[in-house]
């Protein structure tokens, strides 16, 4: 089976979350949340004494602290693209080398970081085997789904908001606990999120079809299987 790349990008609530899983399992890719590595990388520091130099990590002669990157995760604030690109880098490489093929949900997400990504994924699995697909709601869609919308305590899968879903107590995909994520899902952060996105996510479609790889977009405000018949016709 070739290597392929798929990448899914939107405001937030669009549906990356549950889309990539759906084209994990499908596909038999990796699944590539942008999300957890960030917050794999907080927990990690909530031990780190506040004088510590471990919170300081040094790329290209800037140093990015990680206490900083917090407070901007946790008020909707994009973190630093150098950061977030060294991570996703790291990873990417480690995964290719064990043969993986990857489903990105909501990564790349600023111009820094496609630049950056792009070429990287091009040497490693080839243009023709990258494809990217822009999920577009509105930003009504985007503040109800947000503010409705359960983690789950053990894989932080993300559960979209239904009436199928909304009296659920328990992730149907672990078992564990559905938690609230209070502080970035409520109303005047996710206004911030959508003001990131627009301003720092979207303008990505005209340096992907730029660069050659056009961009799919699928409207996310259908449902979740009829998104995902979507995606997989235009694969």
């Amino acid at each position: 089976m070739k290597k392929q790349i798929i990448i899914l990008f939107g405001p937030p609530g669009a549906g990356k979350g549950s889309q990539s899983q759906l084209l994990a399992e499908k596909l038999g890719l990796h699944l590539f949340e942008t999300s957890k590595i960030l917050e794999r990388e907080f927990k990690k520091a909530e031990n780190l004494p506040k004088d510590s130099e471990e919170r300081f990590t040094e790329i290209e002669g800037e140093k990015f602290d990680i206490f900083e990157e917090k407070k901007n995760w946790e008020t909707g604030i994009l973190n630093s693209p150098p950061w977030v690109t060294y991570l996703v880098k790291k990873e990417v490489e480690k995964l290719a080398e064990q043969g993986e093929s990857i489903v990105f949900a909501g990564s790349p997400r600023t111009m820094y970081e496609a630049e950056r990504l792009t070429p990287v994924l091009e040497k490693l699995f080839g243009k023709e085997n990258i494809s990217i697909f822009l999920i577009e709601i509105s930003a009504e869609t985007t503040i109800f789904r947000n503010t409705h919308r359960k983690i789950c305590e053990l894989m932080r899968h993300s559960i979209l908001f239904s009436k199928e879903t909304e009296n659920l107590t328990v992730c149907p995909l672990d078992g564990s606990a559905l938690l609230k994520r209070e502080s970035l899902d409520d109303p005047e952060t996710i206004k911030v999120r959508i003001k990131e996105y627009l301003e720092r996510t979207l303008p990505m479609v005209d340096f992907f079809e730029k660069y050659g790889i056009p961009v799919k977009k699928i409207n996310g405000e259908t449902t979740i299987s009829q998104v995902h018949k979507e995606i997989i016709s235009n694969l």
